[in-house]
């Protein structure tokens, strides 16, 4: 899986842009990016939560006595 960065999905707008944004258009725009923002912190804490319980199962330690199955 490729990683994805908020600037890769972000829209940005010049300052001569933005002027011509109505208010609301600014603010659909806060909303929209605030909520991506989420969405990827979100799957940024699951990917790590995984990732870090991948480890241990990885890491786990031999045993010091043998074991015999």
């Amino acid at each position: 899986m490729d990683s994805v960065a908020f600037e890769d999905v972000s829209v940005n707008f010049s300052q001569e842009e933005w002027a011509l944004l109505a208010p609301s258009q600014k603010k659909l725009y806060r909303d929209v990016m605030q909520e991506t923002f989420k969405n990827l912190a979100s799957i940024e804490a699951i990917w790590w939560r995984d990732s870090v319980r991948v480890k241990k199962v990885v890491n786990v330690e031999k045993p010091s006595v043998p074991v015999s199955v």
